[in-house]
């Protein structure tokens, strides 16, 4: 929906184009781009279309990855604590975990990149979530499906498991391990890769 937009404004993107570019990172990211190219920001209004058209693809179509909630199940008797680090903003955040039946599972545990200065591929919202969380950063796994996520995580000093679900391997590049099946995840967590 965002390279469509884009394309309207004589921004012309393919869908594989604006994942590329914007996957796992903040709006500002979108923003900075634009002006680079247009010499001028976003149009009035072109924020709250994306927004709406994005919102009603999720109330249509948004689902859990496949596997997580029994992903997460293992992790809670496991008794590892999880949270949510976002490059979204809280509404999104909101939105998404709780049409997919995730948000209790996180609530009072989820990080916003709208919290840090700088979002992925900087560290900084990693380690505001390991500070709200009281760990040390070399003690934390981040699972992650950008290349942003896997850069600021290993920026972070976290051990890096990189979720090829939509993402192709070879771009989670620096992730310390890369896996498919969220059946994977527990054991990966249990015993991270060195």
């Amino acid at each position: 929906m965002l390279a469509e937009l884009l394309t309207e404004e004589g921004l012309a993107l393919t869908a594989d184009e604006s994942v590329e570019l914007f996957m796992g990172r903040s709006w500002e990211t979108v923003e900075t781009y634009v002006r680079e190219r247009r010499g001028e920001p976003l149009p009035d209004g072109f924020r709250g279309r994306y927004l709406d058209a994005m919102f009603a693809h999720f109330e249509a179509e948004l689902e859990p990855v496949p596997g997580v909630v029994d992903a997460l199940d293992a992790l809670d008797a496991l008794a590892l604590p999880t949270c949510v680090a976002s490059s979204g903003w809280h509404e999104k955040i909101r939105l998404t975990l709780g049409h997919t039946g995730l948000y209790e599972r996180f609530e009072g545990r989820i990080f916003s990149a709208t919290e840090v200065e700088h979002g992925k591929p900087a560290p900084d919202l990693f380690l505001h979530a390991a500070a709200g969380m009281g760990w040390d950063p070399a003690e934390c796994a981040v699972v992650e499906d950008s290349p942003a996520g896997v850069e600021g995580a290993a920026a972070a000093g976290m051990t890096v498991l990189g979720y090829a679900g939509r993402t192709p391997a070879a771009r989670l590049r620096g992730a310390h391990h890369v896996f498919t099946d969220m059946a994977e995840l527990p054991g990966l967590l249990q015993s991270p890769p060195s």
